[in-house]
């Protein structure tokens, strides 16, 4: 279907017959097989007639025969098959002309070949039905007859920033769940709606801004809309659950790896010469163009930052997550995180780790102590001209805090002594709770290291907290790691559930009261102690776990002191978001806080995450 080609609002009779006998009957399992095997309108049935004008085809579990169209696309890895589309089209802005037809093997067909497709409607869900992700319409089982070749391929859907609504999503049918499946789609009033209206057809984009580096699935993540939320670094930021960033589009390749290596890309990048293929939905980030086309990205400079080394007077401290860091990493993996310590973040004088796992790495053999994984670490920081940092830390019990099975990893303080005094206090242990008492007018902790109401439920399978009292120029901080519940289980913003299911939140939520709470005792005890609460807290500046954590004013998120568009740690799917957090008490009143851009936007990163430091003068 020619993006030049009218699309009028008429329904074809086809589908509204199919809608009037009520067949929206709602998506299919993972295997997306549903329905029995009514054949169905043999000599009429085309492709806008299954696809219809929801996300779910009024002819799902039907048998349908000789479906005409042309083939777009052709993929031979992961979930094989083609896509074929009606050269001519009902002219329904709501209805595709493209369709996914699933062969198992690798198909015969090649782009240009018209065809003819008989076999059974199914709405294939990715990631399964528990997933909540929106399902794709395809043809399964089929029977294929190749009727010519060399045909022109349908002129694409080029997809420009003004086709794609600045809305998201319209709200789901509370009748039916909270889901969108059923309601008819708006391609002119939501983004959503508009991608799902081209679902499997041939589409195109222009020079785009890549927002979502490459990476070793063979992905990387634009924007058709330039101006949408941009960070000053070529991004586009996450700054609210309403603020979902339409423009972002995944892209893939349909030319095998073998045949032509995807190019790396950073965040900032041009994909130049754009891509063109059809319109696809998966698991991993929902629509995505996969191109038949080559892609070439052309180098715009992002180079990783570097923060300013703090003033004599100023106490520096930082978190970083170091991804699963064990002695089994390459040498190479220690040296760049090091590199990172010290010459990106200009050597701390207090770094939270998250994400540090014992000395046998990922092997379930009752191996807790990671002393190891933490020498090989601090020798390298040496190594790169860093200081010989001190560590502390509290092992766990054996897969007792989450994370990758046998890694059992936690949080723990690197510390430079020719700066920072660490006071130890003994007894801390993995079970045992630290407190809070006052020590000669001041605040100090029962156990240091010491961990926060580690029994709490809040914490089961879950990180505890880790807190340690300094001391900088004779005057205490306390310092309280965490690394909060992942998002693993929530519905993506792109769920058929719109607004989404978050439902890994009520765990964040009651850690966020919990480490609110011992702050709260803590200022009790001393109203302008002075106490910094970071770590991975795996949510948002604006989040409720936040509010949460800042509840009764006893913290403050450092990272809302940066302008908006710089407020992020992580890049997740083409948003630029908050994940990490450094939250400050009443008593530090001034600061500078740096997000500190090294690993997040870079094809070649040796994290996720991307670091933060907060600077400030006790």
């Amino acid at each position: 279907m020619a993006s030049s080609l009218p699309r009028t609002a008429a329904v074809s009779a086809v589908v509204a017959s199919a809608l009037a006998a009520g067949l929206l009957a709602g998506a299919s399992t993972s295997a997306a097989e549903t329905g029995g095997d009514t054949a169905y309108g043999a000599a009429t049935t085309r492709i806008h007639d299954i696809q219809g004008v929801t996300r779910i085809s009024p002819l799902v579990g039907r048998q349908v025969t000789d479906v005409p169209g042309i083939v777009t696309g052709v993929r031979t890895y992961g979930s094989k098959g083609f896509w074929f589309q009606d050269a001519e089209g009902d002219g329904d802005a709501a209805t595709s002309e493209g369709l996914f037809v699933y062969t198992g093997s690798a198909p015969t067909v090649s782009a240009g070949d018209a065809v003819t497709v008989s076999g059974r409607i199914t709405e294939y869900v990715p990631g399964g039905l528990n997933s909540g992700n929106q399902s794709l319409t395809q043809i399964s089982k089929p029977t294929v007859t190749v009727v010519s070749s060399g045909n022109d391929v349908p002129a694409p859907v080029v997809i420009t920033d003004s086709d794609v609504p600045a809305a998201y999503t319209p709200e789901g049918d509370p009748a039916d769940g909270g889901s969108v499946n059923k309601l008819p789609l708006q391609p002119s009033s939501y983004a959503l709606d508009y991608y799902e209206s081209l679902e499997g057809m041939n589409t195109r984009i222009g020079d785009v801004r890549i927002v979502g580096p490459s990476t070793r699935y063979a992905e990387l993540w634009v924007t058709v809309k330039p101006g949408e939320n941009p960070t000053p670094r070529g991004g586009t930021v996450y700054g609210a659950y309403d603020a979902q960033n339409g423009g972002r589009l995944k892209v893939q390749s349909l030319i095998p790896l073998k045949e032509e290596p995807f190019p790396a890309a950073n965040v900032g990048d041009m994909l130049t010469g754009g891509a063109e293929g059809p319109l696809d939905f998966n698991q991993y980030g929902g629509y995505t163009l996969v191109s038949r086309t080559s892609l070439t990205v052309e180098d715009r400079g992002l180079r990783p930052e570097r923060t300013r080394r703090q003033h004599w007077k100023e106490l520096a401290v930082a978190t970083y997550n170091v991804e699963n860091l064990d002695p089994g990493d390459p040498q190479e993996q220690f040296d760049a995180l090091a590199k990172g310590i010290v010459d990106n973040l200009a050597s701390p004088d207090i770094v939270a780790l998250e994400e540090i796992q014992d000395n046998s790495g990922p092997t379930k053999d009752g191996t807790v102590a990671a002393d190891e994984t933490l020498k090989k670490f601090t020798d390298a920081i040496v190594a790169a001209g860093g200081p010989a940092y001190e560590w502390r830390g509290i092992d766990p019990e054996d897969l007792k805090d989450g994370g990758q099975p046998g890694g059992n990893i936690r949080q723990v303080f690197l510390f430079n002594p020719e700066r920072v005094a660490f006071f130890d206090r003994k007894g801390g242990d993995a079970t045992t709770a630290t407190g809070v008492v006052k020590r000669y007018g001041k605040a100090s902790l029962t156990l240091s290291p010491g961990r926060i109401d580690p029994a709490n439920a809040a914490w089961e399978n879950s990180r505890k907290p880790l807190a340690g009292e300094f001391y900088f120029r004779g005057k205490p901080v306390i310092v309280i790691a965490n690394h909060f519940g992942s998002k693993g289980g929530d519905e993506s913003i792109v769920s058929h559930r719109q607004p989404p299911n978050r439902s890994s939140e009520v765990e964040r939520h009651q850690q966020a009261k919990t480490v609110n709470s011992f702050v709260k005792d803590i200022l009790a005890v001393q109203k302008n102690a002075k106490v910094v609460v970071l770590g991975d807290i795996n949510d948002f500046e604006f989040s409720d776990t936040t509010r949460l954590l800042t509840d009764g004013g006893v913290l403050h998120p450092a990272i809302t002191s940066l302008p908006a568009a710089e407020r992020y740690s992580y890049v997740y799917q083409g948003n630029s978001q908050v994940l990490d957090q450094i939250l400050t008490s009443p008593g530090i009143r001034r600061f500078e806080y740096d997000s500190v851009h090294i690993n997040a936007e870079f094809a070649d990163q040796h994290s996720d995450h991307d670091p933060q430091i907060l600077r400030f003068r006790p």
